[in-house]
Parts: structure tokens; sequence; C-alpha cells
């Protein structure tokens, strides 16, 4: 058997290397095509209009891709929970460390209050920022009515972003998710959605079921799936459980409300 391990651990450091060797041969391919590239920008320019100089130059080397390229889970998931926000029209709206672009651009149009274990320092009209802990948050039992924390769980307690490793901060941060969620409010949760797992230290993957119990008895008002596969589609309503169980690290959209 260990002779077994010996020749996994070889073929994989072997592997591990290839890859290495071949990236860096095509960066240095890419570096003769930018010098190229940059002598024939020059020698094509017929204006004064900008100095162009070898000691200005600022590589961009990885751009020169088919199409647009972007993270479908950070895009999709919040123009999901933007749509939400406008259809549900709160007056104000609590967001909880989820991805900071989503509280910048809402808060042009609803009040946004953003917390976050080490939050950045910038100002704009109608977005309030402040520290805040997941798993102890400042706010009075029932207090918040409109509520968001997307994609944020998964990470809490695996000391990714310097907090205190702890196997079971997210079921300590859903019971203050919960704790300060008034009767009658929705809660916008994001987590990613597969075969339950942890994928040590970058995230934890959850099953449908283990989310719904963990907010029970909350009411699951919508669901939307974005699957691994973009040719599946964008959003999946009504994903089978199946379904989401053959899933590596799909992204579930969660709108939960707290019945009186």
């Amino acid at each position: 058997m260990w002779i077994i391990n010996i020749f996994e651990t070889f073929f994989r450091i072997m592997f591990h290397l290839i890859r290495q060797l071949f990236h860096k041969i095509k960066i240095a391919l890419l570096h003769l095509q930018f010098i190229r590239e940059f002598r024939l920008f020059k020698e094509k320019n017929e204006s004064d209009r900008f100095p162009i100089e070898w000691l200005d130059r600022d590589p961009c080397l990885d751009d020169k891709i088919p199409s647009q390229d972007f993270d479908r889970h950070h895009l999709l998931h919040t123009a999901w929970a933007a749509r939400i926000l406008a259809n549900l029209k709160p007056t104000e709206h609590v967001d909880i460390s989820s991805f900071l672009y989503f509280s910048t651009l809402v808060s042009a149009f609803i009040p946004i209050r953003y917390y976050d274990l080490h939050p950045p320092r910038f100002a704009l009209n109608g977005l309030k920022i402040e520290k805040a802990d997941l798993i102890d948050l400042p706010f009075a039992n029932s207090s918040i009515r409109s509520l968001s924390c997307m994609h944020v769980l998964e990470h809490i307690g695996l000391g990714r972003y310097n907090d205190p490793i702890d196997p079971q901060a997210d079921l300590k941060a859903i019971v203050e998710l919960k704790r300060v969620l008034t009767p009658g409010g929705y809660l916008l949760l994001v987590v990613p959605i597969g075969s339950p797992k942890v994928m040590f230290n970058a995230r934890r993957v959850y099953g449908y079921q283990q989310i719904v119990s963990y907010f029970y008895p909350f009411q699951l008002v919508q669901f939307s799936l974005i699957p691994d596969d973009p040719r599946m589609g964008d959003f999946l309503e009504g994903a089978s459980k199946e379904f989401m169980n053959t899933q590596k690290n799909a992204c579930g959209c969660f709108l939960f409300k707290k019945l009186p």
C-alpha cells in the first residue's frame, strides 16, 4: 500500500511541475507577443497626443479571450439579490459581509447598512459601513426586516480570513441571523450547494436540505440554483434534490421569510 502512495505522490508532484512549466512557457510567449505589438503600435503611431515609452508599459497578458470572462457565482447571485430587493422595496436593508459591489450599487436606490469583520474604508451616500462579527451580531432580537448574507457562511470558522478556527462557526452564525430578523422579515442567503463537504480552508459546500433544515421554521419563499455547468442555464428553478447532489460547487440562492 505504501508503494502505491509513493507513486501517487510522485505523479501528483510531476503533474504540478509540468503544469508550472507549461505556464511559464505560455507567459514567455505572451511576453514576446507583447513586445512585437508594442513595437507595431509605436511604428503606427503618427501623432504626438501621447508619449509612448517602454518604461511606461503595463503588460496585460491574459486578456486575449474570445468572450468576456466573469465569475458566474458573484455576478449572478448579486443580480438575483438586487432583483429580489427591487421587488420587496424595503425602506432599509442590512447586509452582512456579502460581495461589497452589491451594497455599493444597490445603496444608490435603497439605504444599506453594511457590516463586516474587516470593514473597508470609503464613503458613499446611502451606504453606512460598520464592523460586526457574524457570530455575535450587534443587533437586538427581531430588529431587522430586510437582511442578506451571501457567500459568507461557507467561509467562517475556517481561518481563511484570519478568523478563529471553529467547525461550528456557521451554525452559530445561523442562530444569529435567525435571532435578529423580525417576524415578517426577509433573509437573502447564498451558499455553495452540492454534495456536503468541507474544502478546507476555502469553503464548505452544503446540501440543499441542510440549509432548509438549519433555517427551520423560516418559510422558503424562493430558491434559485446557479449550476456548475453554464450549459444548464444561469438560474434553475425547482431543481431536484438528486440533481443538486450531483453538483460540486453550485450556487444556491435562498429567499427566506420569518413567519409571525
